[in-house]
């Protein structure tokens, strides 16, 4: 199986342990930064974890749990019981040296995203994000900000999630953020864990660089994950089947900066005239 695409474990329990540790590989030598783990909970179960010198950002993808974490009760978090009923998700920020734990209140999908932490930023209830409309034609797609940078909470992560709709290019004209070249480009790694709808459907995702040292076209189901250690990595939603990720990003500065593949930005172009 390729390296950048990780398969879930099972189907309950923690089903992704995506650390830096096992993340790295020929295609990925120099994986340093993004974290990802991934619970699958029936009612009435509990985990927790300790943070050590990372942060997280805990997000209920689906289903209620209620969330402690470095010594305060956040409560019971969740709203949607199902990813693509499209409302926004409830997640919660975890410094480094901290505890968390969560108690799933219905069967629930717990994703823990995480990275250097710094101590900067307390434990905390994030706010629900706005939906946002990025794209055109079969270029739309549905955008939920949970940590991105104009929202300072966490010392190196930043989390979105994105909805495309069936027929869909995402992540598209291709770009990467591979160079540590602020404010031109920052260098980020990226995870991307995905879902279909419905769930027997699949999509595909291509991670490549312009020199070609790195091209990789991956087809992914319902709970994969998919690293992006650099280059170009858009995605395509099959006719038939919606795609969800939530993409956790993280590198030397907190900040998203990006260029488009320079064969395609073409496209980003016209459509930024129309």
């Amino acid at each position: 199986m390729n390296e950048l695409l990780r398969k879930p474990s099972g189907t309950t329990g923690k089903v992704h342990d995506i650390t830096v540790a096992v993340a790295g590989g020929p295609l990925s030598p120099d994986w340093a930064y993004v974290g990802f783990g991934l619970y699958r909970l029936t009612a009435g179960e509990i985990v927790s974890e300790a943070t050590g010198d990372r942060e997280a950002i805990l997000v209920l993808v689906e289903g209620k749990a209620a969330i402690k974490a470095a010594g305060e009760d956040f409560g019971v978090q969740g709203e949607r019981m199902d990813v693509f009923e499209g409302l926004a998700p409830h997640s919660v920020y975890v410094p480094n040296d901290a505890d968390w734990s969560a108690e799933a209140v219905t069967d629930c999908t717990l994703a823990v995203c995480s990275a250097p932490g710094r101590g900067l930023h307390p434990a905390r209830v994030l706010p629900q994000p706005a939906r946002v409309t990025r794209g055109k034609g079969a270029n739309t797609r549905f955008i939920h900000p949970i940590a991105m940078e104009e929202l300072d909470v966490a010392d190196s992560l930043l989390v979105t999630e994105v909805f495309t709709p069936q027929g869909n290019w995402s992540s598209y004209p291709p770009h990467r953020h591979d160079e540590d070249d602020f404010p031109n480009m920052t260098y980020l790694e990226e995870t991307y864990y995905h879902r279909l709808n419905p769930a027997q459907g699949y999509g595909h995702q291509r991670v490549f660089t312009e020199d070609g040292s790195l091209d990789e076209t991956l087809s992914v189901s319902n709970h994969d994950v998919v690293l992006v250690p650099r280059g170009h990595h858009p995605c395509a939603a099959p006719y038939g089947y919606d795609m969800y990720y939530l993409n956790v990003m993280a590198g030397p500065r907190r900040a998203w900066r990006f260029q488009n593949h320079p064969d395609h930005d073409w496209i980003a172009l016209r459509d930024a005239k129309d």
